[in-house]
């Protein structure tokens, strides 16, 4: 992948990564007898096996040399896509869907925080704006999910915070370091981390052939891949929009499973989701109309 790419390029591969992480949900539906732990165990592996073959394939004998070289920032980031990994699948687990994504939902406002207290970067007030309306929109989809707030609901919810925090974490270690450092490789080693976490908390495996089938295309096309495509943004995006263009994951994750698995959303969903949308369009579009020279 180029080293520096247009911020329109930017914004859509970010989009596609966003449109890949969405379907872990339809997917996790039509599993036969894999559950939490192992679930994540395989995903990751998968992951990494994908991440590591892209390495060999792109950059042939210096694969490797290209995973030691991302040292101390890329064990850290390493570090995030692990505890984004293991706590998503987990905290699946133990709460609802609705209750997992309003809780990552908050992870705009955390970036944009991080980036302003790290990175000393100034956010733009549409940037703000958007984060905002978004959030609205995250809350007003998911509240009828959130009636149930039993202990094992509000543990689960405990858990999933864990995925805004790495996440906002791992956006300014890409932001600080990615352009002197190849950060892809940290994908890989949080796919490793994450299966060397649940393996003695996946034994005795369950998956049937059809689960690892169903885990090794997220694993690949859900996980490796979007991670990667997220890595090689990120050199043109800024922080906040970064986790703006992350949202579509929340916003897409009923839809497929409608589509696929016929969770039928409710209306509360449809009309925040719209003002999502409108949110994310709103900020992209006036970023590129910005970006865009005069005519003159």
């Amino acid at each position: 992948m180029p080293k520096e790419l247009s911020h329109r390029h930017a914004v859509l591969l970010m989009i596609c990564a966003a449109v890949l992480w969405s379907i872990a949900g339809v997917f996790t539906r039509h599993l036969d007898a894999a559950r939490g732990f192992e679930i994540t165990f395989w995903r990751s592996v998968f992951a990494a096996l994908f991440v590591a073959g892209a390495l060999v394939w792109q950059q042939k004998s210096s694969a490797f040399a290209s995973v030691r070289a991302v040292g101390k920032p890329g064990l850290l980031s390493g570090a995030m896509w692990a505890v984004m990994f293991c706590c998503f699948m987990i905290a699946l687990t133990l709460t609802t869907v609705a209750n997992t994504l309003i809780v990552m939902s908050i992870s705009p406002l955390l970036t944009a925080f991080f980036a302003w207290l790290f990175l000393r970067q100034t956010i733009a007030l549409r940037t703000w704006l958007a984060i905002g309306a978004a959030f609205v929109g995250m809350v007003w989809m998911f509240a009828s999910g959130m009636s149930d707030m039993g202990g094992m609901h509000l543990a689960g919810m405990a858990v999933a915070l864990g995925v805004p925090i790495a996440a906002s974490i791992n956006v300014v270690i890409l932001k600080k370091t990615g352009h002197g450092i190849d950060l892809i490789p940290a994908v890989l080693l949080g796919g490793v981390f994450s299966a060397l976490m649940m393996l003695p908390l996946s034994w005795p495996f369950q998956a049937s052939l059809h689960d690892i089938a169903i885990l090794a295309i997220l694993g690949f096309f859900q996980l490796g891949l979007p991670c990667m495509l997220m890595v090689a943004a990120s050199k043109s995006l800024s922080a906040p929009e970064i986790s703006l263009l992350a949202l579509l994951e929340v916003l897409l994750g009923p839809l497929w499973t409608w589509i696929g698995a016929g969770e039928v959303p409710a209306h509360a969903t449809l009309v925040g989701g719209a003002v999502v949308l409108a949110a994310l369009v709103f900020n992209e579009a006036t970023a590129i109309r910005r970006t865009e020279p005069v005519a003159t």
